[in-house]
C-alpha cells in the first residue's frame, strides 16, 4: 500500500491502538516498539508479549513527549529524500555536522555522527583500547563500553562508585595510568550523580600529566538535564587537548531515542582515529531533519527541562516523604534505595502497571532506577510506589548513598 508524506505524517499524528503515536516513534523507540507493538529485532531471541494498555514506562530514560510536532513535520518534510544517501539529501549529515561544528566554534572534522551516542561509545573502546590498553569505567555507570570491551578482549578496570554515588575520580585517575581508555559519565548513568567543571578538570589534567597516551571519553547524554551550577561541558576542554572528547546525544532531552542521532566533539586527531571506526552512513535522513530541526530550538530544550525538573522534583519528594533516599539526580531519572532488590520492587509495580528499571549491580539488593515520565505519569506512578512499599518509613536504617 502507497503513503504519501501527508498520509504518513497524519499517522504519526495519531492516537490510539490504530496507529503508532509521535511519541512512541520519535522518543520511546525500539523498547517501546518491541513492548507495544510485539517488533522483535531479527537476531534477538523472540519478545514477551506485549503489555497491557495504560501501562506507565519508567524504565528506558526516554523522553515522554518526543521531539515535538516542528520536528515530526521536519521528519516528515524529508520523506520525499529517503531515496537518498544520508550524504546526498536535501537537509544531509554534513550538514548536521556543520550546524553542530558550529555551535561550539569548530569546524566538521571536529564532529563525528552515531547512531545514537552508544555508536560513539562503541567505537571509541574500539580505536583506543586493546588487550594491552585497557578501558577504566565506574561501577556502575552506562555498560556500552564494558560490553564492547568483552567483545574485542580489552580489560577492564571497573572503579566502584564513592558514597555519595559519584564516579571516583581520585581512584579512576590512579586506574588510568596505562589504560587506553577512560569512560568518564558525567552525570553517571545509572547513579545520576554530577561532577563539577572544576573536579572535571582537575581529573582530565591529572589523567594528561600521569598517562598522556590515554584518551578520555566524557559521555554527557543527559547534559540539557543538569540542574548543578557547578557543573558545565567538557567540549572546551575537548577542543583544547588532544585525546578528549566529548559524546551527546539527541536520545534524550531532544526526545529521539527511536530515531538514534548521536555525536562527539574534539580535535580532528581525536575524532579521526574514532570515525575510523563509524558505520558509513549511519545517520538516516529523517533523523537528520527532526535534529536539524531541533538543534538550536532553545525553547523546545527549555521547556522540556523545566518539565523533567518539576517531575524529577515530585517523585524525589515522595520518596523523602516516605522515608526513602536517592541520589542527587541531574537526569531525567533517579537511583532510590526501596530497601529491597530491584527485582522485588519492578515486579510489584508491575502489577500496578509501571515499569521501572531493570538490576543495577552492585545495588541490585537495594537500588532501583526509575525514569521520569510526564507530571501527571508520576502522580499515577507515586500512587503505585505508595501501595508497593507500604506505610511511610519513620526510621529506616538504610542509607541511600
Amino acid at each position: 500500500m502507497l503513503v504519501s508524506r501527508r498520509g504518513l505524517f497524519s499517522t504519526l499524528q495519531m492516537r490510539g491502538s490504530e496507529a503508532f503515536s509521535g511519541a512512541l516513534i520519535a522518543a520511546r523507540g525500539r523498547e517501546a516498539l518491541v513492548g507495544e507493538a510485539g517488533v522483535a529485532h531479527p537476531f534477538e531471541p523472540p519478545v514477551v508479549p506485549p503489555p497491557e494498555p495504560g501501562f506507565i514506562r519508567l524504565k528506558s530514560n526516554e523522553n515522554p513527549l518526543g521531539p515535538g510536532q516542528s520536528a515530526l513535520q521536519a521528519l516528515s518534510g524529508q520523506l520525499d529524500q529517503a531515496g537518498r544517501y544520508p550524504f546526498n539529501s536535501r537537509q544531509s549529515s554534513s550538514g548536521l555536522r556543520e550546524l553542530i561544528a558550529k555551535r561550539f566554534h569548530a569546524e566538521p572534522e571536529n564532529v563525528v555522527l552515531g547512531a545514537g551516542s552508544s555508536e560513539i561509545l562503541r567505537n571509541a573502546v574500539r580505536a583506543f583500547t586493546s588487550p594491552e590498553r585497557p578501558l577504566v569505567t565506574a561501577d556502575p555507570s552506562f555498560e556500552n563500553p564494558v560490553n564492547t570491551a568483552k567483545l574485542i578482549g580489552t580489560p577492564i578496570r571497573a572503579i566502584p562508585v564513592d558514597r555519595e554515588f559519584r564516579l571516583d575520580l581520585d581512584a579512576m585517575a590512579k586506574a588510568a595510568r596505562g589504560a587506553g581508555l577512560v569512560f568518564l559519565c558525567n552525570p553517571n548513568n545509572p547513579t545520576g550523580t554530577v561532577h563539577s567543571a572544576r573536579t572535571v578538570e582537575s581529573f582530565v589534567s591529572r589523567v594528561r600529566r600521569d598517562s598522556p597516551g590515554t584518551a578520555i571519553l566524557i559521555d554527557e547524554a543527559y547534559h540539557e538535564y543538569v540542574t548543578a551550577r557547578s557543573y558545565r561541558t567538557g567540549v572546551d576542554l575537548a577542543m583544547k587537548l588532544p585525546g578528549v572528547f566529548v559524546s551527546r546525544t539527541f536520545s534524550k532531552a531532544f526526545g529521539m531515542a527511536g530515531l538514534r542521532v548521536g555525536y562527539a566533539v574534539g580535535q580532528k586527531e581525536t575524532i579521526r582515529k574514532l570515525s575510523r571506526h563509524k558505520l558509513n552512513y549511519n545517520v538516516n535522513v529523517l533523523a537528520i531533519a527532526a535534529a536539524t530541526n531541533l538543534f538550536n530550538d532553545a525553547a523546545h530544550l527549555a521547556k522540556e527541562k523545566v518539565r523533567n525538573t518539576q517531575a524529577r522534583q515530585f517523585t524525589l519528594d515522595f520518596f523523602e516523604s516516605a522515608g526513602y533516599q536517592a541520589t542527587d539526580s541531574q537526569t531525567n531519572f533517579i537511583f532510590v534505595n526501596t530497601g529491597r532488590s530491584a527485582k522485588e520492587f519492578r515486579e510489584a509495580c508491575q502489577e500496578h502497571k509501571v515499569e521501572v528499571g531493570r538490576d543495577f549491580p552492585p545495588f541490585e539488593n537495594t537500588h532501583s532506577r526509575i525514569s521520569i515520565g510526564t507530571m501527571e505519569e508520576m502522580r499515577q506512578a507515586v500512587k503505585a510506589f505508595q501501595e508497593v512499599l507500604g506505610p511511610p518509613v519513620t526510621d529506616t536504617g538504610q542509607s541511600g548513598k
